[in-house]
């Protein structure tokens, strides 16, 4: 990092500041586009993984259909809508971060990608995945209270719990990574910015 005055201004071999730190970080470069490229893949197996199985859901919906209608049977069951809404919104966001971690893969990784595209594309891939996780573990746990809303209430109670254990830990683990993204594309824009004088 450098002030803006700075950034045309030559050294003593003649080579601007982005020349210079080009020339001297093509290493890190090539670690940097591998390293996107790995969490992209891998997290775009996951989105694909959590699309295909709510888009499933969508039409194996818990009690069935009726025979004769051909409509779901607990349709005015108020978990039922929960249910539904939350696959639905599963899905969406599901479809988002495939789109997002797609863009990333078929980037052209130039210096200029990293400094707000790919970090950017980083971070709603990864935020819009978490909130397919959970919108699908809503509609795992409704999906419960839709069947067992009666006598054995517990039972989608403590489906419910354990239902949480993976936002939970999706949640923990990769909340560090998008605090270090975050902080590194916005953080260092204000680096060289003028405070203001409390004294004049």
């Amino acid at each position: 990092m450098i002030p803006p005055s700075y950034q045309e201004r030559k050294n003593k071999v003649g080579l601007l500041p982005h020349e210079l730190l080009t020339k001297e970080h093509k290493e890190l470069m090539s670690a940097s586009e591998k390293w996107m490229k790995d969490t992209a893949s891998h997290c775009m197996v996951v989105a694909a993984l959590i699309a295909t199985i709510v888009f499933a859901a969508a039409f194996t919906v818990p009690g069935g259909y009726n025979q004769d209608k051909g409509i779901p049977i607990f349709r005015q069951n108020k978990a039922f809508i929960i249910f539904v809404i939350s696959d639905a919104i599963s899905l969406t966001f599901a479809t988002v971060s495939i789109l997002m971690f797609l863009y990333i893969l078929t980037s052209r990784y130039a210096e200029q990608d990293f400094l707000e595209t790919l970090p950017k594309k980083l971070m709603k891939g990864l935020a819009t995945l978490f909130l397919s996780i959970v919108a699908m573990m809503v509609a795992f746990s409704a999906s419960f209270f839709v069947l067992y809303d009666n006598e054995l209430i517990w039972v989608p109670l403590v489906i419910t719990s354990f239902a949480s254990t993976p936002v939970i830990l999706y949640g923990r683990h990769q909340y560090g990574l998008l605090a270090d993204v975050y902080r590194s594309t916005y953080g260092s824009k204000n680096l060289f910015k003028p405070k203001k004088n409390m004294l004049y």
